[in-house]
């Protein structure tokens, strides 16, 4: 052991300086450590856990990628068809990509004896992405596409409820077509109902067979309104949309789900600015209360520097003694830092104990994303330049003079 280290582990483990004025003032700087790490390690999860889960579920209603024809409108319809058979659908060469999916959009108002609601039918094909809409089916089965035409349709519970529409029950909607006075009328058939948490999808799309809308357009079965394309990593999202737009024919309009809802893409990318305010700030209160506590361990312990001048330790052993000794006690602080945090976000993940406004955040309790490399990282940052802050301080070593220090009162 090296004698720098020696002496350390003496200064921690003396009874002495356990019970020194220093005592409490290392302990609130242990306790600054701890409570800024769990702090730290709660609004990472909870940040990027809703980032994560509100990227999720608008993917799973939209796709992460979007291909339809230019329109000059505001409507959420499908005005004008696609040919079907497009090289990056039937000839998928894109690594990024797991899954595409064609759909139509049209407008239409639900008519019930008591009410009626203005909503968007979503027509849906044989090749839609059930395994990631399954998620949020809460009763009942995904509308059949496989076979005849038929009426079936899945509907929200915001829907459901506000409508007084339940499973197995029939309602009248009306297709308004363009250049008609004549509008469509079908009536469907629930046979499914889906929560999503996203309120604003929930109270306007209803889905079932996208046949309907192409009969309604007079489109044959190799047109439809949208390519709906999943990817495998959120983060390569421009990246891809890049290349779809560099290989699809120029009458077709790539958007991504981040420029189809900016509004939502913008406010969840404001969390990486609050997550990285709250990590500077608490590392700040740590290392502030490290520097305090570094300091009048130094002013105690000033006996024992002179001591260890006088028979020939440099001011850098010195330094490095009692930088040893922040370490130590930096290191306790993330150890029960990491202990509470990653309890708590255990329990939330479990239970679901803390709730959301869906109106506000989109999700009705606080999700968590674990990450254990970042865990790594964010303790060896916090342990670095709390580290990196006790340096300057630990200069005020060379001002002790030893004659000074060991004057007999």
């Amino acid at each position: 052991m090296r004698f720098e280290s020696f002496m350390a582990s003496r200064i921690i483990r003396s009874k002495p300086y356990k019970n020194t004025i220093s005592a409490p003032i290392i302990k609130i700087s242990i306790l600054s450590i701890t409570m800024g790490l769990v702090m730290m390690l709660v609004s990472i999860s909870s940040g990027v856990g809703l980032q994560k889960t509100i990227q999720n579920k608008i993917s799973s209603f939209f796709g992460h990628i979007s291909i339809s024809n230019f329109q000059n409108n505001t409507s959420q319809s499908s005005l004008n068809p696609i040919l079907i058979n497009q090289e990056f659908y039937e000839n998928n060469k894109n690594e990024q990509i797991y899954h595409i999916q064609t759909v139509a959009y049209k407008s239409a108002v639900i008519t019930t004896d008591s009410t009626f609601e203005g909503v968007v039918f979503k027509g849906i094909n044989k090749d839609f992405n059930t395994t990631e809409f399954s998620n949020y089916l809460i009763e009942g089965r995904l509308p059949s596409t496989i076979k005849e035409i038929n009426n079936e349709v899945i509907i929200s519970d915001y829907l459901s409820k506000r409508l007084s529409i339940n499973l197995n029950e029939k309602f009248r909607t009306t297709f308004f077509k363009s250049g008609s006075s004549i509008p469509n009328e079908r009536n469907f058939k629930v046979v499914g109902i889906f929560k999503s948490g996203l309120i604003e999808f929930d109270q306007t799309y209803f889905l079932g067979d996208i046949r309907h809308i192409q009969k309604m357009n007079n489109w044959n079965s190799n047109q439809i309104g949208n390519f709906e394309i999943f990817i495998k990593d959120f983060d390569a999202i421009t990246k891809t949309s890049n290349d779809l737009y560099l290989n699809t024919p120029s009458d077709l309009d790539v958007i991504s789900i981040s420029e189809k809802f900016p509004d939502i893409f913008n406010w969840i990318a404001l969390f990486d600015m609050n997550i990285f305010i709250i990590i500077i700030i608490m590392i700040l209160v740590g290392g502030i209360n490290m520097i305090t506590a570094l300091l009048v361990t130094i002013l105690e312990k000033t006996k024992l520097i002179g001591i260890l001048r006088v028979l020939g330790s440099t001011q850098d052993s010195i330094r490095y003694i009692f930088l040893s000794n922040g370490i130590y006690l930096i290191s306790i602080g993330l150890f029960f830092g990491n202990i509470i945090g990653l309890g708590l976000i255990f329990f939330q993940k479990l239970t679901g104990y803390i709730k959301l406004n869906p109106e506000t955040y989109y999700v009705s309790e606080v999700p968590l994303d674990l990450n254990f490399i970042t865990i790594i990282f964010l303790n060896l940052g916090v342990l670095f330049f709390c580290l990196l802050m006790l340096i300057v301080p630990s200069y005020v070593i060379g001002r002790i003079s030893p004659t000074e220090s060991l004057k007999l009162n």
